[in-house]
């Protein structure tokens, strides 16, 4: 009698502690499936708390395309937005014309004068482009296909076939495209804005 109260005793302590083996178990806060219906549905455990949120301070897509309205938040004819990043940065000032840029947006600057934005320029280094995809490091014939009907003018600084491609509706005051085509017959530069500040060549001039 006493041998089976001894056994027992031992039978319950091994039970014990195997229960406490599995509760302390590192599979015991893992997913499993649950099944709804006939189709099986994995429960999610909760996110980390360091899971690294995406960056805020990075452009949209959307915001990087240009047009003749302007690049993201910043518009031809507007003033630069406050708290939009964009400022002057060592880059030409004064009371007339300045030139401001964004960290953003590499390799763009745009031209204010009269407290409005006249024209916004996508150089090297820079990822923008417009919706026909055309952007710096396009071809002269991309930009031909794409727009027939620019005037070609010689290139100010730059030997033939380096040239300058302006759409027709600049010389009415309007919003336009304007390339510069460096000698390699690529696009080197792309700008949007309205005359006479969308032909300057020099930054405010």
């Amino acid at each position: 009698m006493k041998i089976s109260i001894a056994l027992c005793a031992v039978a319950g302590a091994l039970s014990l502690c195997a229960c406490s083996q599995q509760d302390r178990s590192p599979q015991s806060n893992v997913a499993q499936p649950v099944a709804t219906g006939n189709a099986v549905e994995n429960k999610a455990l909760p996110e980390p708390d360091n899971v690294a949120a995406p960056n805020a301070a990075q452009p949209s897509p959307a915001s990087q395309m240009l047009g003749l309205e302007g690049l993201g938040t910043l518009r031809i004819g507007a003033p630069v937005p406050k708290d939009s990043g964009w400022a002057e940065r060592g880059a030409q000032t004064g009371d007339t014309c300045r030139t401001v840029s964004s960290p953003a947006y590499p390799g763009v600057y745009a031209i204010v004068g009269g407290g409005k934005v006249r024209r916004i320029t996508v150089g090297t280094r820079s990822d923008v482009k417009l919706v026909e995809g055309i952007g710096v490091g396009s071809s002269e014939a991309d930009v031909v296909g794409a727009f027939p009907g620019f005037r070609s003018e010689p290139h100010k600084y730059e030997e033939a076939p380096a040239k300058y491609l302006t759409a027709p509706n600049a010389a009415r005051g309007d919003a336009a495209l304007r390339f510069e085509i460096g000698r390699d017959g690529k696009v080197a530069m792309m700008h949007v804005g309205t005359m006479p500040v969308l032909a300057y060549v020099e930054g405010c001039s």
